[in-house]
Parts: C-alpha cells; sequence; structure tokens
C-alpha cells in the first residue's frame, strides 16, 4: 500500500473517532460547562437577594406554623393536667405517669449534639385544699414526706414567689390555671460564661371528690420543651441548628402576652428571677444603661418605644390576635420581623392575646452582607470548576487523538501485513496489458 493510501487510511479513521467520540465528549462537556455556570448565576442572584416579598412571606407562613406547633404543644400538657385528676392517688401511679412523658431535646456532650429524651415534667404533685402537698414526684423520683411543703404560702413554692394554688383553687372544674414562665434570671455576665436560663411553665387544676373540691394537681412544664420550638430556628434557612447566633441578627424568639421574652439565643434577655424571688425589671429608657452596665437585660416589648416606636406596635398587633410584617430599627440596625400569636387560651391567657407570639427576626444590613460574601464565594468556584473543565477537556483531546493514532496506524499496519511483497507491482502490471490489449 502506498503512503498516500496509508495517510487516507489514517484520516479515515481518525474521521470516524473524530465524530464518534471527540464530538459528543466536546458536547456533553460544553453542557456540563454551562450548566455549572447557570447554577452559578442562579445561585449567586438567590444570595445577593434582599428579603423580596416573596420571602417575608415565607419567614411569616414559618413563624404561623410555629405558633400553631406551640398552640398544640401546650393544648396536650392542659390535656396531661387533667388525665392527672383521675390517677390513683398513689405515689406509685403519680412517678409512672410522670416517667412516661418525655420528649426529645438536643444537648451538647463531649462536643457532639445528641438528641435525648428528658421528661416534659420536672415536677408532678397532689395537693389538698389547705395547700399540703400529700405526694410529689421530682426529676422522676418520690420525694420523702418529710420535704413536702405547704405551698398555699407562695414562700414554700421552688421559686419563692408563685401563686399557683391560689389562683387554681378558685376554678372551677375542668379549667386550668397556666403560669409564665418561671425561673432564676441569668445575667449576661452568667450567660457569656456558658450558664443557660432553667424554668418551668406550671399547669394545674382543680381535683374533686364526692364531698367536692378535694385539692389540685399541679405540674410544672421544663421550659426546654417550649424554648426548643424556636431556639433551633434560623429564619432564612430551613436547617435546623443547635443553637441559633444572635449577634447574625437572624433567628426566632417567643414572647409572652405581657410582652416580655421567654426564649430567645441570648437567654439574659428572659423574664427571669432573682434568688429571692423578685422578677428581675426590665429594661426601659430611665433604667436602661444602669441595668446593662450590671449585664441585666430582660426585654419587654411593650416598654421598648425609645428603642423603636415599633416594637410596641408589633406586641400590640399580636396581643390582638394578628400575625404580620414588620421592619424596625433595633441597636442601630434594620430589622425585619415575622410575627404570629400562640393561639393557646385559657383562664389566664384569654382571647386574642392568648400564650404570647412568636417572632423571627432578620438583620436586613448583616443578612445582605453575608449573602454578598456568599455571592463572591460561589462565583470563586465557579471559576475554579470551569478552569477544571477546561483542563480536563484538553488533556482528554490530546489523550483521545493520540489513540486515534495508534489505532489508525495499527490498522494500516494489519492491512499491509495482509497483501503479499510485490502484489501491488503485479497488479499494476497486469492493468499496463490490458491496456495495450485494447
Amino acid at each position: 500500500m502506498t503512503e498516500t493510501k496509508q495517510d487516507k487510511q489514517f484520516f479515515s479513521v481518525g474521521r470516524v473517532f473524530f465524530l464518534l467520540i471527540v464530538i459528543p465528549l466536546s458536547l456533553v462537556a460544553f453542557l456540563i460547562a454551562n450548566g455549572i455556570f447557570k447554577v452559578g448565576d442562579t445561585a449567586r442572584e438567590r444570595a445577593v437577594t434582599v428579603l423580596d416579598q416573596k420571602s417575608q412571606e415565607e419567614i411569616k407562613i414559618r413563624a404561623i406554623n410555629t405558633a400553631d406547633e406551640v398552640a398544640s404543644f401546650l393544648k396536650e400538657r392542659e390535656n396531661d393536667i387533667l388525665v392527672a385528676t383521675i390517677l390513683p392517688a398513689t405515689e406509685s401511679a403519680y412517678k409512672t405517669f410522670a416517667n412516661q412523658k418525655t420528649k426529645g431535646i438536643w444537648v451538647k456532650r463531649d462536643n457532639k449534639i445528641l438528641q435525648v429524651e428528658v421528661p416534659l415534667y420536672v415536677e408532678l404533685a397532689l395537693v389538698d385544699k389547705s395547700g399540703n402537698e400529700s405526694i410529689k414526684i421530682r426529676n422522676g423520683e418520690v420525694v420523702p414526706k418529710s420535704k413536702l411543703a405547704n405551698v398555699s404560702n407562695p414562700a414554700n413554692t421552688l421559686y419563692k414567689s408563685e401563686d399557683y394554688f391560689a389562683r387554681t383553687i378558685a376554678l372551677n372544674r375542668g379549667e386550668v390555671y397556666v403560669s409564665r414562665v418561671e425561673g432564676w434570671y441569668v445575667s449576661k455576665p452568667e450567660f457569656e460564661k456558658g450558664k443557660r436560663f432553667s424554668g418551668i411553665v406550671r399547669f394545674a387544676t382543680p381535683v374533686f371528690d364526692k364531698s367536692g373540691m378535694s385539692g389540685i394537681v399541679v405540674m410544672a412544664l421544663d421550659a426546654r420543651h417550649l424554648s426548643a420550638f424556636t431556639d433551633h430556628i434560623i429564619p432564612t434557612q430551613s436547617e435546623r441548628v443547635f443553637e441559633a447566633d444572635a449577634a447574625t441578627g437572624n433567628y426566632a424568639y417567643m414572647v409572652d402576652s405581657e410582652g416580655f421574652i421567654i426564649s430567645h439565643p441570648n437567654d439574659y434577655h428572659i423574664r427571669g428571677l432573682f434568688p429571692g424571688g423578685r422578677l428581675v425589671p426590665p429594661l426601659t429608657k430611665e433604667t436602661a444603661d444602669g441595668l446593662i452596665k450590671r449585664g441585666e437585660e430582660v426585654l419587654n416589648l411593650n416598654l421598648l418605644a425609645f428603642m423603636d416606636p415599633k416594637l410596641p406596635e408589633i406586641a400590640k398587633d399580636a396581643a390582638e390576635g394578628k400575625s404580620g410584617i414588620k421592619s424596625y430599627t433595633f441597636a442601630g440596625h434594620t430589622k425585619f420581623v415575622a410575627y404570629a400569636p400562640i393561639k393557646y387560651f385559657s383562664k389566664n391567657y384569654p382571647k386574642p392575646a392568648g400564650f404570647g407570639w412568636i417572632g423571627m427576626g432578620v438583620d436586613v444590613e448583616k443578612f445582605n452582607e453575608m449573602a454578598a460574601a456568599t455571592s463572591k464565594k460561589i462565583e470563586k468556584e465557579v471559576k475554579s470548576w470551569t478552569t477544571a473543565i477546561v483542563v480536563i477537556i484538553i488533556a482528554s483531546m490530546i489523550l483521545l487523538f493520540g489513540i486515534a493514532a495508534l489505532l489508525a496506524r495499527g490498522i494500516s499496519r494489519s492491512i499491509s501485513a495482509e497483501v503479499p511483497e510485490g502484489a501491488a507491482g503485479e497488479i499494476q502490471y497486469d492493468e499496463d496489458e490490458d491496456e495495450e490489449d485494447r
């Protein structure tokens, strides 16, 4: 076979190889690269989008859903206290009931985040109509008779100021008293050292026998189960976190019907008590400087007009049973908040305010800063992927052309080996003789 025919054979194989492999590979590479560009552009657009109307509405819906979840949870606790009124008046029955009621919470142990089952109720007690505790379960264990108290005196209660006995003894059958969140106050210095708020919510209802009202049954809900509804939420993302960071300005919180914060990433904003049972005063225009210097920063939104007039407006709207969206200024930052009422009602949490409300706030400036940073990171990653694809395509082309060349030469050698030496000349000679015969 001549040199020209070998070259033709080579280029013929090369063309087939190019059409069947190189062009499809290049097309796939182009589509992948184009896809990466589009994904990158979409991600950047989403990252730099300020909280538009759709995003705000989504956060509002999340606030409403969370508020409804809290209301359902509180209603279940009300059902529990009503069931407790028909328990046999024995320590074993009360202990079994208390220990069966558990719920998972997130905890951090040995630098690992775990979900563990924790009793819903810190206390469950039966109290006679004079205020004397006759049965009491605390932290899952029976309290000895010698340590039972007369709770008609608020000074004998857990937080030295609780008046649940007097409030409950005045109720009718089936009515339930639900306390405020009660707990020792955690100051800012204590919080920064790792201390966290630990409190309760009392549920109590009267019990009756044949002769009439015989006393009350009372449960103390571990407030960690209540705060868990907001502590793990970041309003602008679907994934939950162990602890939201208030420094980002992007977190959820809970407010009671009086305007007090009862769940917040910074526990020093939560309503709490001094050791003697006196309520730590909330910030006001007149007292803010002194209280902040002491690290006592309890917030009541009804009293924060000096920070921004819209804060009491939000609390007022929620107390009227409304959900909504507002922007306001707090500590020099523009804040967006979606709020929704917790529609749980009882004797001391009447309509329309009910138990309180859920707030989900976003610091707009900080959100925009983080969005811009995310956009730059995405752009950098897209460039990195694009460079890698270009390098891969070039390397693949070189490799594939090399393989094509080897295959073409191999085919050429194979054909040459099958034709006997001198056969080409003989064939040409025969063709010349045919021309002379003509």
